[in-house]
């Protein structure tokens, strides 16, 4: 624990509940428990005041799509390093996909990758579990041990289950544990060795193209499987505004399904790709500005449950290669608070309670955890964020070990001061 008490002078706090902000003082204990809300709160001795006027103090985002690396790849990041980017982020919490080496398929990695998160991680990271053994998609993982070490979902993470019986085995056996499965759809036969949307742009580049339905035939079968097993879906990274339709009349058939959206998914489209920049290069691949203003709309509408990341870090040396050949994925907790501020809230097209229930709550009850708030008596788990200042994005400015990210060189608007959690502050 910090061992101090900290007083959170003259801010104003955001929540799920409403869009209003409400002007108050926050005081927290060296126990890291709030203990007072109110007007003109009067420090203690030996308190550390910090300074909020006109800031807002909002509770702490989890984000449910984050590859750490660790172990296996520690070039690309560490447990250490991403803990410190989610809190720059005013990210407190995440769960970890498996693709590590080893690929996390039993109750024994499970473990050893949670007693490695307890000596390095300065916020709570729950620890994903592979759907099949080695992510080879043939033979399923050891769910019985994992989910005895608690893991909170099961993935193969950026590879789907190609074959449809194996997914329908997965999905039954995972009923028998009440685990959540979660899907990366994607066909396989259809993406082939594409590097970026299918279309005009694609055409246009000379580079092989994924098209949106090598996601939307995948999203149907296993929202078909589902439908079958009655397991509960959760499908990663939509990016499609037929996919979301999917998404919605399974829903509305009453198919346990939820589903995620990235935020580069939500303000970025395959027209924003220059000089075949590969910090624009992900899986799936931006799509047309049409999908992008569906997937809003869908986020607004609660067709979409959740915001996630999908924090892929990689090395620069990696991404310089040339676009077919470099890996997919970019650094996204450092960015997606401002992002989404910057080209959201800030325009009025929604408010903070709307980020605070798709980017902390839902994310949270995804998982079976309790959401986090500010109110007496709970965990302090918030952060101070600056409404009236800017962030240059650039390589200095990140904390991650991969300086990779389609927003470098953007000045966005809004802050992050500082996270508070486990009764620590990090400025």
């Amino acid at each position: 624990m910090g061992g101090q008490s900290r007083l959170f002078k003259n801010g104003r706090i955001a929540s799920a509940d409403s869009p209003d902000l409400r002007e108050a003082d926050v005081l927290v204990d060296a126990d890291g428990i709030i203990t007072a809300i109110g007007p003109a709160l009067t420090a203690s001795e030996g308190s550390e005041v910090i300074d909020c006027a006109g800031c807002l103090l909002v509770p702490g985002m989890f984000d449910v799509h984050v590859h750490a690396r660790e172990p296996g790849f520690e070039h690309k990041e560490t447990l250490a390093t991403c803990a410190a980017a989610a809190l720059h982020g005013g990210v407190t919490g995440l769960v970890l996909m498996p693709d590590t080496s080893p690929p996390v398929d039993s109750g024994n990695l499970v473990k050893s990758a949670m007693d490695l998160v307890s000596e390095v991680s300065a916020i709570p990271m729950y620890q994903s579990g592979c759907l099949t053994k080695g992510r080879e998609g043939k033979e399923l993982a050891g769910f019985s041990g994992m989910a005895a070490r608690g893991v909170p979902m099961l993935t193969d993470a950026d590879r789907t289950v190609p074959c449809p019986d194996v997914m329908r085995r997965c999905m039954e056996y995972a009923c028998d544990f009440d685990l959540l499965v979660t899907s990366h759809a994607d066909t396989p036969a259809l993406s082939k060795a594409g590097a970026i949307n299918e279309g005009s742009v694609s055409y246009r580049f000379g580079l092989p193209g994924i098209p949106a339905i090598s996601q939307e035939i995948a999203i149907d079968r296993d929202i078909h499987v589902a439908r079958h097993t009655r397991a509960r879906l959760h499908l990663q990274q939509l990016s499609t505004a037929c996919g979301l339709a999917s998404v919605r009349r399974a829903k509305e058939s009453g198919v346990p399904v939820t589903c995620e959206v990235s935020p580069q998914h939500l303000v970025l489209c395959e027209d924003d790709i220059q000089d075949y920049n590969t910090h624009f290069k992900f899986n799936p691949p931006l799509r047309s500005a049409g999908d992008v203003e569906a997937l809003a709309a869908g986020l607004i509408d609660g067709s979409i449950d959740v915001i996630a990341s999908d924090h892929a870090p990689h090395t620069e040396f990696e991404k310089s290669s040339d676009f077919g050949s470099a890996p997919f994925g970019a650094s996204g907790l450092e960015t997606s608070v401002l992002v989404l501020y910057d080209r959201f809230i800030h325009g009025g097209m929604f408010g903070w309670d709307l980020l605070i229930q798709r980017y902390s709550v839902a994310p949270r009850q995804l998982i079976g955890l309790e959401p986090v708030g500010i109110a007496e008596g709970a965990a302090a788990e918030f952060f101070v964020f600056d409404p009236a200042a800017t962030t240059k994005i650039t390589r200095d400015s990140l904390r991650t070990k991969s300086p990779v990210s389609p927003f470098f060189g953007e000045s966005l608007r809004g802050a992050i001061r500082g996270t508070t959690v486990r009764g620590e502050w990090f400025p």
